[in-house]
């Protein structure tokens, strides 16, 4: 019996260090590129980034062609990938590979289209009818409907004239129009996103569409005065794809691209066209209706860097450093032991003589809620100050209320 129970112990330590391992990375995505009206060499590289550091993908890089070149000379092996990440906006592929993708979505392949990849194929049935709707080479009513929201209603709208626009570049806010979505699910129902091109006038096919998102172009802006789709969905054979109107590249990634509204849905999206669930916690640092969040580096903060930066806060800049750090103190902090690891990190910052008197008052009106007699003598120093004696003097009072 004894040894029946090791050896039950002894696979299940196996199984448990194989299932570890085979988490690491789950997916394996292809990023075809090469040609685009687009920065495709700056793009390319920043998506392959975001994928990777998910911990769920490895992400190869495929290029066509210059413009001009030899199509036939492009044969990816589709069939090697879980998702296809499409930053291509070009001359045709071969009938041989155009005939080899759609196989390859019809059997249960991913996809995500992104930004510009919209544009791309105007003469293409298959891959119109896979993008659901799309804008510019000379598209018109000849390729679909226009499909936007009015008034919270979805509008099929038939109308002859131009397919695809948008107006100069600008923040704009994201309304939700799915939240159910594995993609979706848990983002906040309004967001503001980084400056970028809110494409509009899109139209196609729009068939086994579902549009997770929109954004309203206004006309003051130059827009169209509707709620334009920005997110969606669209379901070809047994293949998932997903669509984004989001993240005109730059130089250096730019705005569009560092906007954490963008970045965690092109993840989610990725995931979702790749397995059809979405196992991705909504960081912290998502945006919200008050305003744009962005990642100059494209990588998620962490608490080194929270407290780095809310040390030299400045009172008339972003305040996304000490935001983040709330959330994490609100989130992890739910033991007395687990705030004071927080309280040991915040007492450093009141400490450092090269901390901002801004950055204290945050940390002190932070501890006066959670807080301990661990902050009681660096609190007192800083109530002899004459810029932090209100601040600290509140903060004591709440640690140690006169009895």
């Amino acid at each position: 019996m004894k040894k029946q129970y090791l050896l039950v112990f002894v696979f299940a330590g196996l199984l448990a260090i194989f299932n570890s391992c085979q988490k690491s990375t789950e997916y394996k995505a292809l990023i075809v590129t090469g040609q685009n009206n687009h920065k495709w060499e700056a793009s390319s590289p920043i998506l392959k980034q975001l994928l990777e550091q998910t911990g769920l993908f490895t992400a190869d890089i495929v290029k066509t062609p210059p413009k001009g070149g030899d199509m036939n000379t492009f044969n990816p092996d589709f069939t090697k990938y879980n998702v296809v990440v499409i930053d291509y906006n070009g001359d045709s592929w071969s009938d041989k590979t155009k005939t080899a993708f759609v196989e390859y979505v019809n059997n249960g392949g991913g996809v995500v289209l992104y930004h510009a990849a919209n544009n791309s194929f105007p003469e293409w049935k298959a891959f119109n009818l896979m993008a659901g709707l799309g804008g510019w080479g000379d598209r018109s009513e000849k390729d679909g409907p226009y499909v936007y929201y009015k008034k919270d209603s979805m509008i099929i709208d038939t109308t002859a004239g131009r397919g695809g626009s948008h107006a100069r570049r600008h923040e704009f806010e994201v309304k939700m129009r799915n939240a159910e979505h594995p993609v979706t699910k848990g983002l906040p129902a309004r967001w503001i996103h980084g400056n970028d091109e809110l494409y509009s006038q899109l139209r196609g096919p729009g068939k086994n569409m579902e549009i997770l998102a929109t954004a309203y172009a206004d006309t003051t802006g130059g827009g169209t005065g509707r709620d334009e789709p920005i997110l969606m969905t669209i379901s070809y054979g047994r293949g998932r794809i997903f669509h984004t109107a989001l993240g005109h590249v730059d130089e250096d990634g730019g705005p569009a691209m560092e906007c954490v509204g963008f970045i965690v849905t092109f993840q989610r999206g990725a995931e979702w066209a790749a397995s059809g669930k979405v196992t991705q916690k909504i960081p912290n640092d998502f945006p919200n209706a008050g305003g744009a969040s962005l990642r100059t580096d494209f990588k998620e903060l962490t608490l080194e860097d929270d407290l780095a930066k809310i040390a030299m806060y400045d009172i008339t800049k972003s305040t996304k450093y000490f935001t983040d750090l709330q959330s994490r103190i609100r989130a992890e902090g739910k033991t007395p032991e687990a705030l004071q690891k927080f309280e040991k990190l915040m007492i450093k910052v009141l400490e450092n003589k090269a901390a901002t008197d801004d950055a204290k008052r945050l940390i002190l009106r932070e501890l006066s809620w959670m807080g301990s007699d661990l902050s009681v003598p660096v609190i007192k120093e800083l109530a002899k100050n004459d810029q932090l004696k209100d601040v600290a003097e509140f903060t004591l009072e709440r640690l140690q209320p006169a009895k």
